[in-house]
Protein backbone atom coordinates (compact mmCIF):
# COMPACT_ATOMS: atom_id res chain seq x y z
CA UNK A 1 0.00 0.00 0.00
CA UNK A 2 1.29 3.70 -1.22
CA UNK A 3 1.43 6.44 1.32
CA UNK A 4 -1.41 8.01 -0.66
CA UNK A 5 -3.08 5.00 -0.47
CA UNK A 6 -3.26 4.84 3.01
CA UNK A 7 -3.51 8.70 3.63
CA UNK A 8 -6.63 8.26 1.75
CA UNK A 9 -8.34 5.30 3.69
CA UNK A 10 -7.64 7.34 7.08
CA UNK A 11 -9.36 10.49 5.80
CA UNK A 12 -11.90 8.10 4.54
CA UNK A 13 -12.61 7.14 8.00
CA UNK A 14 -11.99 10.63 9.90
CA UNK A 15 -15.34 11.97 8.74
CA UNK A 16 -17.19 8.53 10.28
CA UNK A 17 -15.60 8.83 13.57
CA UNK A 18 -16.41 12.37 13.53
CA UNK A 19 -20.08 12.00 13.47
CA UNK A 20 -20.12 8.63 15.81
CA UNK A 21 -18.51 10.52 18.06
CA UNK A 22 -20.77 13.62 18.03
CA UNK A 23 -23.90 11.30 17.80
CA UNK A 24 -22.76 9.65 21.30
CA UNK A 25 -23.41 12.67 22.45
CA UNK A 26 -26.70 13.04 21.70
CA UNK A 27 -29.32 12.43 24.54
CA UNK A 28 -32.52 10.67 23.93
CA UNK A 29 -35.72 12.39 23.47
CA UNK A 30 -38.54 10.45 25.55
CA UNK A 31 -41.91 10.03 23.16
CA UNK A 32 -43.91 12.46 25.48
CA UNK A 33 -41.83 15.28 24.09
CA UNK A 34 -42.36 14.51 20.40
CA UNK A 35 -45.35 16.80 20.06
CA UNK A 36 -44.12 19.62 22.44
CA UNK A 37 -40.65 20.08 20.18
CA UNK A 38 -42.54 19.43 17.37
CA UNK A 39 -44.85 22.32 18.15
CA UNK A 40 -42.08 24.69 19.20
CA UNK A 41 -40.74 23.88 15.74
CA UNK A 42 -43.48 24.97 13.61
CA UNK A 43 -43.84 28.06 15.79
CA UNK A 44 -40.43 28.92 14.81
CA UNK A 45 -41.66 28.38 11.26
CA UNK A 46 -44.14 30.76 11.90
CA UNK A 47 -41.98 33.84 13.57
CA UNK A 48 -39.34 33.34 10.66
CA UNK A 49 -41.80 34.37 8.31
CA UNK A 50 -42.50 37.07 10.45
CA UNK A 51 -39.59 38.14 11.21
CA UNK A 52 -36.11 36.49 11.31
CA UNK A 53 -35.14 37.69 15.28
CA UNK A 54 -37.93 36.66 16.53
CA UNK A 55 -37.59 33.30 14.77
CA UNK A 56 -34.16 32.67 16.21
CA UNK A 57 -36.02 33.14 19.52
CA UNK A 58 -38.11 30.29 18.06
CA UNK A 59 -35.28 28.00 17.56
CA UNK A 60 -34.03 28.32 20.90
CA UNK A 61 -37.20 27.81 22.59
CA UNK A 62 -37.39 24.42 20.70
CA UNK A 63 -33.70 23.60 21.35
CA UNK A 64 -34.63 24.27 25.03
CA UNK A 65 -37.96 21.69 24.78
CA UNK A 66 -35.51 19.08 23.50
CA UNK A 67 -33.06 19.79 25.95
CA UNK A 68 -35.88 19.49 28.97
CA UNK A 69 -37.12 16.16 27.46
CA UNK A 70 -34.18 14.62 27.16
CA UNK A 71 -34.09 10.95 28.91
CA UNK A 72 -30.45 9.86 29.06
CA UNK A 73 -29.32 6.01 29.72
CA UNK A 74 -28.57 5.35 33.64
CA UNK A 75 -26.17 2.91 35.03
CA UNK A 76 -28.71 1.62 37.97
CA UNK A 77 -26.50 -0.11 40.79
CA UNK A 78 -28.82 -4.04 41.50
CA UNK A 79 -28.46 -5.46 44.71
CA UNK A 80 -31.30 -6.35 47.22
CA UNK A 81 -32.17 -4.02 49.50
CA UNK A 82 -30.60 -0.96 47.51
CA UNK A 83 -32.81 2.23 47.08
CA UNK A 84 -32.04 4.45 44.32
CA UNK A 85 -33.32 8.35 43.76
CA UNK A 86 -36.05 8.09 41.89
CA UNK A 87 -35.57 11.81 40.10
CA UNK A 88 -32.76 14.12 39.26
CA UNK A 89 -32.33 17.50 40.64
CA UNK A 90 -31.70 18.81 44.53
CA UNK A 91 -32.62 17.24 47.80
CA UNK A 92 -35.05 19.58 49.26
CA UNK A 93 -35.63 17.90 52.24
CA UNK A 94 -34.90 14.81 54.44
CA UNK A 95 -37.15 14.55 57.44
CA UNK A 96 -40.10 12.35 58.96
CA UNK A 97 -43.42 13.02 57.09
CA UNK A 98 -47.01 10.99 57.30
CA UNK A 99 -47.44 9.36 54.00
CA UNK A 100 -50.28 10.55 52.00
CA UNK A 101 -53.38 9.08 52.87
CA UNK A 102 -54.17 7.63 49.77
CA UNK A 103 -51.16 5.37 49.63
CA UNK A 104 -52.23 3.41 52.45
CA UNK A 105 -49.09 3.43 54.55
CA UNK A 106 -50.32 4.45 57.75
CA UNK A 107 -50.63 7.76 59.92
CA UNK A 108 -47.47 7.27 61.66
CA UNK A 109 -44.12 9.43 60.37
CA UNK A 110 -41.75 7.55 57.93
CA UNK A 111 -38.16 8.54 56.66
CA UNK A 112 -38.98 10.89 53.79
CA UNK A 113 -36.30 12.23 50.81
CA UNK A 114 -38.07 14.65 48.99
CA UNK A 115 -36.11 16.03 45.95
CA UNK A 116 -37.00 19.02 43.84
CA UNK A 117 -36.48 19.11 40.27
CA UNK A 118 -36.17 22.59 38.18
CA UNK A 119 -36.61 23.06 34.46
CA UNK A 120 -33.25 22.13 33.49
CA UNK A 121 -33.37 18.88 35.22
CA UNK A 122 -33.93 15.74 33.67
CA UNK A 123 -37.65 14.86 34.38
CA UNK A 124 -38.02 11.27 33.72
CA UNK A 125 -39.17 9.71 37.43
CA UNK A 126 -37.46 5.94 37.75
CA UNK A 127 -38.67 3.39 40.12
CA UNK A 128 -36.34 3.24 43.34
CA UNK A 129 -36.31 -0.14 43.53
CA UNK A 130 -37.67 -3.32 41.64
CA UNK A 131 -40.90 -4.86 42.55
CA UNK A 132 -44.32 -4.88 41.88
CA UNK A 133 -46.08 -1.71 42.00
CA UNK A 134 -48.94 -2.48 44.21
CA UNK A 135 -51.35 1.10 44.27
CA UNK A 136 -51.23 4.03 42.13
CA UNK A 137 -53.13 6.71 43.19
CA UNK A 138 -53.59 10.29 41.53
CA UNK A 139 -54.84 13.45 43.37
CA UNK A 140 -56.01 16.39 42.05
CA UNK A 141 -54.64 19.93 43.89
CA UNK A 142 -53.08 23.03 43.74
CA UNK A 143 -49.91 24.04 41.74
CA UNK A 144 -48.51 25.93 44.29
CA UNK A 145 -44.23 26.14 44.88
CA UNK A 146 -42.89 22.29 44.73
CA UNK A 147 -40.14 23.30 47.26
CA UNK A 148 -42.82 24.43 49.81
CA UNK A 149 -43.49 21.31 52.50
CA UNK A 150 -47.26 22.41 52.24
CA UNK A 151 -47.22 21.06 48.33
CA UNK A 152 -47.00 17.32 49.58
CA UNK A 153 -50.19 18.01 51.12
CA UNK A 154 -52.13 20.11 48.88
CA UNK A 155 -50.48 20.04 45.20
CA UNK A 156 -51.57 17.72 42.37
CA UNK A 157 -49.83 14.70 42.72
CA UNK A 158 -49.52 10.88 42.01
CA UNK A 159 -48.41 8.29 44.16
CA UNK A 160 -46.87 4.75 43.74
CA UNK A 161 -46.76 2.03 46.52
CA UNK A 162 -44.04 -0.50 45.53
CA UNK A 163 -43.54 -3.96 46.71
CA UNK A 164 -40.34 -5.50 47.03
CA UNK A 165 -39.84 -9.25 46.98
CA UNK A 166 -38.72 -9.23 50.39
CA UNK A 167 -42.34 -7.82 50.93
CA UNK A 168 -41.08 -4.51 52.06
CA UNK A 169 -43.66 -1.40 50.72
CA UNK A 170 -41.74 1.80 49.14
CA UNK A 171 -44.03 4.57 48.92
CA UNK A 172 -43.23 7.38 45.92
CA UNK A 173 -45.15 10.61 45.13
CA UNK A 174 -44.79 12.68 42.22
CA UNK A 175 -45.83 16.34 43.27
CA UNK A 176 -46.91 19.05 40.40
CA UNK A 177 -44.93 22.78 40.71
CA UNK A 178 -45.88 25.86 39.78
CA UNK A 179 -45.32 25.19 36.18
CA UNK A 180 -46.16 22.12 35.64
CA UNK A 181 -49.56 21.09 34.39
CA UNK A 182 -49.07 17.09 33.80
CA UNK A 183 -48.28 14.08 35.52
CA UNK A 184 -47.58 11.27 33.34
CA UNK A 185 -47.71 8.10 34.20
CA UNK A 186 -45.66 4.96 32.39
CA UNK A 187 -46.65 2.02 34.19
CA UNK A 188 -49.82 0.17 35.82
CA UNK A 189 -50.91 -1.19 38.87
CA UNK A 190 -50.22 -4.98 39.32
CA UNK A 191 -46.87 -4.72 37.08
CA UNK A 192 -43.29 -5.62 37.84
CA UNK A 193 -40.91 -3.15 37.82
CA UNK A 194 -36.62 -3.19 37.86
CA UNK A 195 -35.05 -0.43 39.92
CA UNK A 196 -34.50 2.42 37.80
CA UNK A 197 -37.38 1.51 35.31
CA UNK A 198 -38.76 4.12 34.21
CA UNK A 199 -42.29 4.70 35.34
CA UNK A 200 -43.50 8.10 34.77
CA UNK A 201 -42.39 11.83 34.36
CA UNK A 202 -43.54 15.67 35.28
CA UNK A 203 -43.94 18.64 32.88
CA UNK A 204 -42.45 21.11 33.85
CA UNK A 205 -40.83 21.68 37.42
CA UNK A 206 -41.83 19.28 40.08
CA UNK A 207 -40.82 17.45 43.08
CA UNK A 208 -41.07 13.71 43.86
CA UNK A 209 -41.09 12.60 47.77
CA UNK A 210 -39.97 8.58 48.48
CA UNK A 211 -41.15 7.26 51.47
CA UNK A 212 -38.93 4.83 53.04
CA UNK A 213 -39.21 1.92 55.55
CA UNK A 214 -40.03 2.67 59.35
CA UNK A 215 -36.24 2.80 60.82
CA UNK A 216 -34.51 3.30 57.33
CA UNK A 217 -31.64 5.92 57.45
CA UNK A 218 -31.41 7.98 54.16
CA UNK A 219 -28.16 7.78 52.71
CA UNK A 220 -28.48 11.08 51.04
CA UNK A 221 -28.17 15.13 52.39
CA UNK A 222 -30.60 18.06 51.95
CA UNK A 223 -28.88 20.13 49.58
CA UNK A 224 -27.09 16.80 47.78
CA UNK A 225 -27.80 16.50 43.68
CA UNK A 226 -29.38 13.24 42.39
CA UNK A 227 -29.10 11.29 39.35
CA UNK A 228 -32.63 9.39 39.04
CA UNK A 229 -31.76 5.36 38.61
CA UNK A 230 -28.05 5.89 39.90
CA UNK A 231 -27.57 7.55 43.20
CA UNK A 232 -28.52 5.09 46.32
CA UNK A 233 -30.81 7.31 48.87
CA UNK A 234 -30.79 3.85 51.32
CA UNK A 235 -29.65 0.14 51.75
CA UNK A 236 -32.40 -1.50 53.28
CA UNK A 237 -29.96 -4.58 53.55
CA UNK A 238 -27.50 -3.08 55.95
CA UNK A 239 -27.70 -1.40 59.54
CA UNK A 240 -25.72 1.54 58.24
CA UNK A 241 -25.58 4.06 61.45
CA UNK A 242 -25.77 7.08 58.98
CA UNK A 243 -23.05 9.39 57.32
CA UNK A 244 -21.73 12.58 57.64
CA UNK A 245 -21.44 15.51 54.82
CA UNK A 246 -19.27 18.10 53.80
CA UNK A 247 -20.64 21.43 51.68
CA UNK A 248 -17.95 22.65 49.16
Amino acid sequence: MTDGEAGRRSFSRAPMSIVDSIRSQLVPINSEGYPFVGAFALVSLVLFWLWSPLGWLGVVATLWCAYFFRDPPRVTPLREGILVSPADGRVARVTPAVPPAELGLGSQPLPRVSIFMNVFNVHVNRSPTAGRIERIAYTPGLFLNAELDKASENNERNGFVIATPAGVKIGMVQIAGLVARRIVTFVREGASVGAGERVGMIRFGSRVDVYLPEGTRPLVAEGQTMLAGETVIADLKTADPGRTFRVG
